[in-house]
């Protein structure tokens, strides 16, 4: 059974639910058409589809189920049945003693082009790319069941993220954009190969320490989380040096950015220095708001 450091209740009796607790978020009001029962029926089916599956063989105590968003956003409806979006991944898990939900995944998806009609039963074979809906739904399933493994234990999420990597393969021939390195340096398959890439495996080593050796204890010993906090950065420091701007770092400090401003944010002068002089190093492109730990 999977660790759980979250156990509220103890049961006298065992009760498993599904990995994911999903919201779908269907946003289609760039699209002018009248049969708009199309996306209620899109967001009740997808989350189904995603809160109904059993994507691993370990059992999930209620209190462990991932808490997840598609916010799939529809830009245009070329014809009848077809259309093109681009989707919002986010997931949380909660931090050890609080109330408080932390962001692990946050991942933007801005092509996905896809075939739906009302009533259509969504139906997925791991071996085989059969359509780009219940692909795509899949893939993410895997990868934030992987993110948040890697949150539990080093390097944890890697059996989810095999067969996240089983679908981009089968889905290569498909033609549709996001599954190919070609497309863009910001899609599925190069999530992925960031994730499997041994040049970038600090960013998810300090998955781990930012939440289990940083988060979790923060309510017992804030000097030695932020130790360790700061400790994750620089293996995500090590990692951009030998990636630079990688989709994966990109997205780490997209999840974490303001985070650790409010971590930080509480600390000493010494230890705001080293967080502001690691966070405008990692992530330039928010060095203004990084200045408030300075000033």
């Amino acid at each position: 059974m999977r660790l759980c450091v979250f156990l509220l209740i103890l049961f006298s009796f065992e009760t498993f639910a599904q990995e994911l607790n999903c919201r779908v978020i269907v946003n289609a009001q760039q699209v002018q058409t009248t049969e708009r029962a199309v996306f209620a029926e899109m967001e009740t089916e997808f989350a189904q589809f995603l809160n109904t599956t059993k994507w691993t063989p370990d059992d999930f105590e209620e209190e462990e189920v991932i808490k997840c968003n598609l916010v799939i956003t529809i830009s245009d409806m070329p014809s009848i049945g077809v259309f093109q979006a681009s989707v919002q991944v986010l997931s949380s898990r909660p931090v050890y003693g609080t109330g408080y939900e932390s962001v692990v995944m946050n991942f933007a998806d801005r092509n996905w082009d896809f075939e739906y009609v009302q009533s259509q039963p969504l139906r997925f074979n791991e071996n085989t790319f059969t359509d780009n809906i219940t692909s795509m739904l899949a893939y993410y399933a895997y990868m934030i069941i992987g993110y948040d493994y890697d949150t539990f234990s080093e390097l944890g999420g890697t059996p989810h993220y095999e067969r996240a990597f089983r679908i981009v393969n089968n889905a290569q021939q498909s033609n549709y954009p996001g599954w190919q390195q070609f497309n863009s340096v910001r899609n599925r398959y190069w999530l992925i190969e960031n994730i499997q890439n041994p040049q970038l495996e600090g960013i998810r080593k300090a998955l781990y320490d930012y939440h289990r050796n940083g988060l979790d204890i923060m309510a017992e010993d804030r000097e030695q989380a932020e130790k360790n906090i700061l400790a994750a950065l620089n293996g995500v420091q090590r990692a951009n040096r030998s990636r630079p701007r990688s989709i994966l770092t990109i997205s780490f400090m997209d999840a974490k950015s303001g985070e650790l401003v409010q971590i930080f944010s509480e600390s000493n002068l010494a230890t705001r220095r080293q967080a502001y002089n690691l966070l405008s190093n990692i992530d330039p492109s928010r060095t203004d708001e990084y200045k408030a730990l300075i000033e």
